[in-house]
Formats: C-alpha cells, sequence, structure tokens
C-alpha cells in the first residue's frame, strides 16, 4: 500500500499565504459560481450545542465542489464569550478529501479562512447586487470579518 500524505497547516501558514483580496474573492466567487451551476453538493449544516451554559456551539459543514475536485468537512466553535479569555470567538478546523476514494489530503486551520470567505460573500454580494454608481460598502456585525 502507497503512503498517504496529508498536509497540514496552521494559522501561520495560512496568514504566510499574504492572500490578496482579489485573490481571496476570486476563490470564493469560483465556489459560488460551482454551486450555482450544480457542480457542488452542500448539505445543510449540523449543529451541536454542548450546554447551554457555555454560551457556544460548533457548526459542522460538509460539501463538495467538483471544479476543485475536493470534498471537505469544516468544523466551526462560535464561542462569543471568548474575548473575556483573550480568544477569537470562533475557532474552526477544515478537512479536505479526495471525493472519489476519501483519501484525506489536507487538514488546515479554517479560523482566517472563514473570515476571509464571510468577508468575501459580502463583497461579491455587493459586486452583484448594488447599484454601479455606489462607493462604499458596510459591513455591519461582522467580528472576525471585519478585518477582510
Amino acid at each position: 500500500m502507497k503512503p498517504i500524505y496529508i498536509d497540514y497547516l496552521n494559522a501561520l501558514d495560512i496568514e504566510a499565504l499574504d492572500m490578496v483580496d482579489a485573490e481571496i474573492i476570486d476563490a470564493v466567487e469560483g465556489g459560488l459560481v460551482a454551486q450555482g451551476n450544480g457542480q457542488a453538493v452542500i448539505e445543510p449544516r449540523v449543529h451541536l450545542e454542548p450546554d447551554p451554559s457555555f454560551n457556544g456551539h460548533f457548526n459542522v459543514l460538509r460539501g463538495y465542489v467538483a471544479p476543485l475536485d475536493a470534498a471537505g468537512v469544516k468544523i466551526v466553535g462560535d464561542y462569543v464569550d471568548n474575548y473575556l479569555h483573550g480568544l477569537p470567538s470562533e475557532f474552526g478546523i477544515l478537512n479536505l478529501f479526495d471525493p472519489r476514494t476519501g483519501t484525506p489530503r489536507a487538514i488546515l486551520d479554517a479560523t482566517v479562512i472563514t473570515d476571509m470567505r464571510t468577508g468575501a460573500v459580502t463583497a461579491i454580494g455587493a459586486k452583484h447586487l448594488a447599484k454601479k454608481t455606489s462607493k462604499i460598502l458596510g459591513h455591519i456585525g461582522a467580528r472576525g470579518t471585519a478585518y477582510w
């Protein structure tokens, strides 16, 4: 049996990619186009609240994007009181797989990726829905996405 190599990128590795806004927006828009063209399977998220007193929950998101030849499972913890501990409100892990064999390909720190994606969707929505003469975009209630 041949060895299986799984790439791991932590938050520092993701940030070191130094992606510019246009790259992020193009990547996210490509995924949305694939979804709109029926080339993606996006299943409803699963919600897990371990204990209401923790004031947080996990979301498990699953999907497959044919043009990327990848399937993925992302787990995001959303704990709004984390600022009291000097932590971000959201942490995430993204696991990528070969969709044909189920072979794991990569484990990525998805905390920054989630922020980038959420901010990019706002920009993409504005690109397609705003009046062409608009010059200012408001992104309200964004928490971590406000940086992007």
